[in-house]
C-alpha cells in the first residue's frame, strides 16, 4: 500500500521543477539576446549569431537540467 504524499513534498517538487524551468528560460533568453545584440553591432543582414547563440543556449540549458536532475536524485 502506498503512503500518501505530504503537501511539503509536493511543494518541494513543485519548487524544484519550476526553478529548473526558470533557469532554462533565463539561459535561453540571454543567449538569444546576446546573438541579437551581436548581429546588430556587426550590421549583419542574416542573423548568424542569433541562430548560433540560440542553439548553443538551448544545448547549455539542457546540459544544466540533466546535471541538476542527476545531482538532486
Amino acid at each position: 500500500m502506498k503512503k500518501p504524499v505530504s503537501k511539503k513534498k509536493l511543494f518541494n517538487d513543485y519548487a524544484k521543477y519550476s526553478s529548473i524551468a526558470l533557469q532554462m528560460l533565463v539561459i535561453i533568453l540571454i543567449g538569444v539576446w546576446g546573438g541579437i545584440e551581436l548581429d546588430a553591432c556587426l550590421n549583419l543582414n542574416f542573423p548568424v549569431f542569433t541562430l548560433v547563440f540560440s542553439m548553443l543556449s538551448v544545448a547549455l540549458a539542457i546540459y544544466y537540467v540533466i546535471k541538476d536532475l542527476i545531482k538532486k536524485k
